[in-house]
Formats: C-alpha cells, structure tokens, sequence
C-alpha cells in the first residue's frame, strides 16, 4: 500500500499498535477487515492533512465521533480540514469515526475505545441518551474534554456545546413557513431525523410554539425518519397517503430529496420547504426552486470554537466557552459565494 508516512504517525492516526499498522502495509495475514480500513483510512486522513503535520507547536489529536448522514460528516470534515491550518498557537490534527447509523452499543464502544487509547479531545454528534451521557462521563473522569456538536447531551459532562440555538432556529423556520403559506389552508409536516437527538428536538419545539403564535389553528404532522433520501421518501409518502392538505414542510433532520420524490410520486406540490445546512444537495435544489429556505450557520466557526474550547482545557489558551450559533436565512438569491 502506497503512503508517504511514518508507521507511527499512521498508528497514532488509526488509533491501533504499529505493529498492525506493518502487517496491513505488507498484506500479512491476523488483522479483522475492519482494523485494515482503518489503517487505510488513516492514511486517507493523514493525506488530507499534510500540512498540519509540517508544523512546529504542541499538538492536539482530536477525535470527531458522529452519527450522522454521510453528507452532513463529510460536510463537516471538509469544513475542519478548511480549518486546521489556520488554528494557532496549537497543531491540531483529527481522527474520523462517523457512522449514518451505528450499531447497538457499537457508538459507546467507539467513545470508551478513545478512553483506552488517549486523546486530547473529542467532537461528538451523538443521540442524547443516558448511554452516551455515561460514556462522556468516563472520558470526562479521564481528563479527555468532549463537545458535543450540533446537537447537545446537555445532562452529561461535556465541557461545551457548539451550534446553532436550535429552538431559535426552529423558530425562525415556523416564521417562515407561517407566513409564506399564509391564508392558505393545510398542514405542514415536520420531518425529522431521530427522537433521541436533542437538537432536533428542540427545533421542533422551537417550531411548534411559535407557529402556534403566529399562525394559530394551523395543523402540523411529525413523522421520524433516519435522515436519509431511501427511508425519508417512504415515511413522507406514508403520511401523503393519509393527508390531502399537507402544503409545507419543515425538514429539521435532511433527506430532502427523498422528501420532494414522495411529492413527485404522489403528484402533489410541495408549496414550500424548509431545510437545514448548505450541502451540495440543498444548494442545487435551492437554485432549482424545489427548496424555498436554507436555514444555515457556519460550520468553520463552530470548529474554531470547538479548538478554542479544547485548547483553553488544556492551557494553550484562556479558557473558554462558546455560545450558540445563530442562524442565517438562505434564498436562491443570496446564496454564498462558497
């Protein structure tokens, strides 16, 4: 396998001993098809941030945990690579674990391995659940911080949140749907992601209230997807078969194409859509006109407050803590330039 790295540096990247680290390079037998992709995986990892590793200062390995759609890690992971160079006094360097869906116990099992191994840090988007709240715990008790990200486990010892204030964001988008279908009658649906993930939650309560101020007597119907294209196609069109009179959604947790082909298949429109985050498939749709508002905040920011958090824990910086992110109201006609 091709590389330009030490062993050790690819090790310490994978997170495993240097001697797999070798039986993988040479295609010896004894290591589990999982622990060779990540050593390769390492490697793609170490690749993407070269420079870091040119750089003089101390150093910080993070590590960034999430559950996730793949568009909203890769998302992410490009926005910190965007990032890392540009984080000082410290060198921070970061190892992916990202799953769409992790197995039983299996994102426990990720968090405790990082316990063993070693970090200075740990990025978490993780479902707000009492297990995951006590794995925090552990790695609190053994001095490596964890931020939770983009959505809270606000009953655990993380250190920080960094994101957007969810139920304002919520807000915002039952101002937009309340006013933009004004006087029109039907119902908006709101889709979500997952009933364990605190800010999803709360952009649906955000939501709930302030459309019931603004637009008082106006129906909503929730429906939980995985935030995915596949299932959200399929709930959405479950809930289509049910009502005549759905004219908006709020999509808090993704899948919006999949939301828009349930409309297409039922051949009803979809008067307006409110989404979240600036993926690739939120911009195209937003300049198609099939997606009305992108609700977006700055995930470089976040980032560099989540590194300023880590570093003032470790005495690189003057302690500090962030706030929630507000959020940014996206049309097709002020989209940003990148």
């Amino acid at each position: 396998m091709a590389h330009r790295f030490p062993v050790r540096e690819i090790a310490r990247q994978a997170g495993v001993s240097e001697a797999t680290v070798d039986r993988v390079l040479h295609g010896r037998p004894g290591v589990r098809p999982g622990t060779a992709l990540q050593v390769e995986q390492a490697i793609a990892e170490l690749d993407a941030q070269r420079t870091q590793l040119r750089l003089s200062g101390r150093q910080f390995m993070v590590d960034v945990v999430m559950e996730t759609p793949r568009r909203f890690s890769t998302l992410t992971r490009r926005a910190l690579e965007a990032e890392l160079p540009a984080l000082r006094p410290a060198v921070l360097r970061a190892r992916y674990r990202v799953a769409e869906r992790w197995p039983p116990g299996g994102l426990v099992a990720e968090l405790d391995g990082i316990v063993r191994r070693g970090s200075h840090g740990v990025l978490l988007k993780a479902p707000d659940v009492p297990e995951v709240a006590d794995a925090i715990g552990r790695l609190a008790r053994a001095r490596i911080p964890v931020i939770t990200f983009v959505t809270d486990v606000p009953d655990s010892l993380r250190l920080a949140y960094v994101g957007l204030d969810n139920r304002a964001a919520g807000a915002t988008a039952a101002y937009v749907i309340g006013h933009l279908v004004a006087g029109r009658p039907g119902r908006v649906l709101i889709t979500t992601s997952g009933d364990d993930f605190r800010g999803e939650s709360d952009r649906e309560h955000g939501f709930a209230a302030t459309l019931g101020e603004i637009d008082p007597g106006r129906p909503t119907t929730t429906v939980t997807s995985d935030g995915l294209d596949e299932t959200s196609a399929r709930r959405v069109g479950g809930v289509l078969s049910m009502y005549d009179d759905v004219v908006a959604v709020y999509s808090v947790g993704g899948g919006n194409r999949g939301i828009l082909r349930a409309f297409d298949d039922a051949g009803r429109d979809c008067a307006v859509l409110v989404a979240h985050d600036l993926t690739p498939d939120t911009v195209e749709l937003l300049r198609q006109g099939r997606i009305g508002v992108v609700l977006h905040h700055d995930l470089r920011a976040d980032l560099r407050d989540a590194a300023r958090a880590l570093m003032g824990f470790h005495g690189a910086l003057p302690e500090f803590r962030p706030q929630p992110a507000s959020v940014a109201v996206v049309t097709p006609y002020n989209l940003p330039a990148r």
